[in-house]
């Protein structure tokens, strides 16, 4: 019988379509810059899967650290101005390079900037996607970076592992390889004695790892926490995800046992409500009673006025709110039917009421079933 940890590397082996992350790290040092022979070697992994008929997506880091050395940093700067001037230096180096060691191998590559905030809104989310697969049916090879230049948030906490799931999860990867510095995930730092390299993951959620003891690198701001937060996005949206160091690359997408692999721990959702679960940001709450609750977490029942208690924020219908129960433990996040300003003379009352007195357009679900998914889910 084959096990769990087999069938996902077999998975990734087999996968259709793959998502890969490289991290800064891996690319680049503040001392010599881009590493450009780590870079081709990754490349020439990568070429040789899509010209096998696969199709790849890489999600890479390391636009900052390519940048650094040019302008005579030391070190990445707490400074968001001068991180955003390197970004800006690097990734026109970072692509180029990329672009020369495909064309080698007679792959044509494009690039495609985004922050998690591009994929937080449906517009440019379904635009990306419209641009991910004019890309992919070309035989073009998308390259993903943060656009580090006009990033806040992200560019501080390095949050392209969480952008690489999202994307993985945007295209319908059948599965992702997020590649670093180290050969896995380890029950503490690799470097302590005691260390021991953790094969197989069935479920992120139940990891007992301190992740505060495996470190960052010096120009990467990930770290090992980022990446099971990445690995548990992708694998409760049914992609099944291998964690390896970046020269085991070639081995990793041949399925070989290298690195961390993480089963899927769900199925896949369809792309609007993967959207809703995970990428989406909240633009308002709504807080419901008990009856409301049971009712969602047990039944496939649908959100009606009478079990809304209060509201918050300011939404109009078909923003994504959050459900929120009464010891305030968000329950769910679903698309909402009404507006902010409407739904406060709406809020307890039955639809018969509903209908009497507002009108039979009132009588209808706050948040429908087909637009809600639980937190449970995720």
């Amino acid at each position: 019988m084959v096990n769990k940890d087999t069938q996902v590397r077999t998975c990734v082996a087999k996968a259709r379509r793959i998502v890969v992350k490289v991290g800064s790290s891996s690319l680049a040092s503040v001392e010599a810059g881009l590493n450009h022979s780590r870079l081709h070697f990754l490349v020439d992994a990568l070429a040789a899967v899509h010209k096998s008929g696969r199709e790849v997506v890489l999600v890479s880091s390391g636009a900052i650290a390519a940048g650094l050395e040019p302008l005579g940093l030391t070190s990445r700067s707490t400074d968001l101005a001068k991180n955003q001037a390197a970004a800006a230096v690097g990734q026109g180096l970072l692509l180029s390079e990329y672009t020369q060691a495909f064309a080698k191998h007679g792959v044509l590559v494009a690039q495609v900037l985004l922050t998690v905030g591009d994929l937080a809104r449906k517009s440019s989310y379904t635009n990306a996607l419209s641009t991910f697969g004019a890309l992919t049916r070309l035989r073009v090879l998308p390259i993903v970076n943060e656009n580090d230049t006009v990033a806040t948030r992200e560019i501080t906490f390095g949050d392209n592992d969480r952008l690489a799931a999202l994307v993985a999860e945007l295209v319908h990867a059948d599965a992702l390889v997020l590649l670093s510095d180290v050969d896995g995930l380890y029950t503490t730092h690799p470097d302590k004695p005691d260390a021991r390299r953790i094969d197989f993951v069935a479920a992120p959620d139940e990891l007992a790892v301190d992740v505060t003891q495996l470190g960052t690198s010096g120009v990467g701001r990930g770290g090992m926490a980022s990446k099971i937060e990445a690995a548990r996005l992708a694998t409760n949206a049914g992609i099944p995800v291998v964690l390896a160091r970046w020269d085991q690359a070639e081995t990793a997408l041949g399925g070989a046992d290298v690195g961390t692999a993480f089963a899927a721990t769900s199925k896949r959702l369809p792309r609007r409500l993967g959207w809703l679960a995970d990428a989406s940001q909240a633009k308002g709450r709504l807080h419901v009673d008990s009856g409301a609750v049971k009712a969602l977490t047990t039944t496939p029942a649908s959100l009606l006025a009478a079990g809304i208690k209060r509201i918050e924020g300011n939404f109009r219908a078909g923003d994504p709110v959050e459900i929120v129960a009464g010891d305030d433990a968000v329950i769910g996040r679903g698309l909402v039917g009404f507006d902010s300003a409407v739904l406060p003379e709406m809020l307890g009352r039955t639809s018969t009421d509903l209908a009497a007195s507002l009108g039979a357009e009132y009588a209808r679900e706050v948040v429908h079933r087909d637009d809600l998914v639980l937190a449970s889910r995720r």
